[in-house]
């Protein structure tokens, strides 16, 4: 029988609808896939044995130099989950692992022909001390502005050589609180960084106070005594 005048075609039923929690959402940011990768159980909250410190500057002796000048170490800044980020030798910024329990310091002299290489020592050590900062008092726009600041500073410092003197540590946590403008401020830099940190920083034990200041009060005491043994011939 011939078909029919004026029949409808067959009809294919609807795609089945997504699954829950598969609609589509925006493309996070790169801040954003920083914070998502390395976010920690604790929620933001300070852990010191994870080696955790949201919205801090963190900091720990560089073994002989600091013995000398307790005031100049290494430094990094976090994300608000606690993440280190630190400018830890020629193009190279590392991340403090996901446990969260090593962060590599820079050795005083590294191989400048390794680049993307880690110049951190063979062993992890924590931070001795932390300068916490207030979310509340950054002023770029945006979402995410600490983190997005924080990525941005380190994307920055990946190419860029290291220099113990001219541009280090302080440097790339200096321009990740310029970036956010924290404290409604560009003009961060190593020598402030120092004094503040110096000025507001709190030790996580009396350990790490003991640390820092006990290779320097120990070579203060010997050359004192050294020089008055002279003095006294």
């Amino acid at each position: 029988m011939a078909e029919a005048e004026g029949s409808s075609p067959l009809l294919l039923p609807p795609p089945p609808p997504p699954p829950p929690g598969m609609a589509e959402v925006e493309a996070p940011t790169a801040a954003d896939t920083d914070k998502k990768q390395f976010s920690c159980a604790s929620g933001g909250a300070m852990d010191v044995e994870r080696s955790r410190f949201p919205y801090c500057v963190v900091w720990t002796p560089i073994p002989v130099l600091t013995w000398f000048f307790p005031i100049i170490g290494h430094m990094g800044i976090c994300t608000s989950t606690g993440v280190i980020r630190d400018f830890a030798g020629p193009y190279f910024v590392s991340v403090s692992p996901h446990s969260g329990l090593l962060w590599r310091v820079p050795r005083m002299f590294s191989s400048p022909s390794l680049p993307g290489t880690s110049c951190g020592l063979d062993s992890g050590v924590t931070p001795t001390e932390y300068w916490k900062l207030d979310p509340a008092q950054v002023y770029a726009s945006g979402p995410n502005a600490w983190d997005t600041a924080v990525h941005d500073a380190s994307e920055e410092y990946k190419h860029r050589m290291h220099s113990l003197c001219c541009d280090n540590c302080h440097s790339h946590v200096a321009l990740a609180l310029n970036l956010m403008r924290y404290n409604n401020s560009t003009n961060w830099n190593m020598v402030t960084l120092c004094f503040f940190c110096l000025l507001y920083g709190k030790y996580v034990s009396i350990g790490a106070f003991v640390k820092t200041w006990l290779p320097f009060v120990l070579l203060l005491g010997i050359i004192l005594t050294v020089s008055l043994v002279f003095n006294l011939r």
